[in-house]
């Protein structure tokens, strides 16, 4: 067997190892981001939900106060409406694939609040 020249072996190994670790590192930081947007956009609707229900339950356009604090790139609809003592909201957003405006599902977010009568 032929005599090995010292540090000749491993040449180039740490190269290889990060051109292959490399792919997988990046789809995981894409998938934990996809997680956060997700969560950002039920923390959205769900706040959304709750000021609509309680701007409606005191006589303000619901679907304006749901709006006010959410872009257009997230694709908002409110189907907001009395039901008995309580003002309902319901907020739908789309779910972004990796930014806001390139979208692949839908959030809802639901709110309710109790009607407010004024003293007569």
């Amino acid at each position: 067997m032929p005599a090995r020249r010292p540090g000749r072996g491993d040449r180039g190994q740490v190269a290889i190892e990060f051109v292959g670790t490399v792919p997988l590192i990046l789809l995981l930081v894409v998938a934990v981001w996809e997680c956060v947007l997700i969560g950002y956009a039920f923390s959205l609707a769900g706040n959304a939900a709750d000021e609509g229900a309680r701007a409606g339950a005191v006589g303000r356009s619901c679907e304006e106060a749901a709006a006010e604090h959410i872009s257009a790139a997230w694709g908002m609809y409110a189907d907001c409406a009395p039901s008995g003592d309580i003002y309902k909201a319901t907020v739908t957003l789309k779910i972004p694939v990796l930014y806001p405006g390139l979208n692949f599902g839908e959030i809802t977010g639901t709110a309710g609040a109790a009607m407010e009568k004024e003293k007569e």
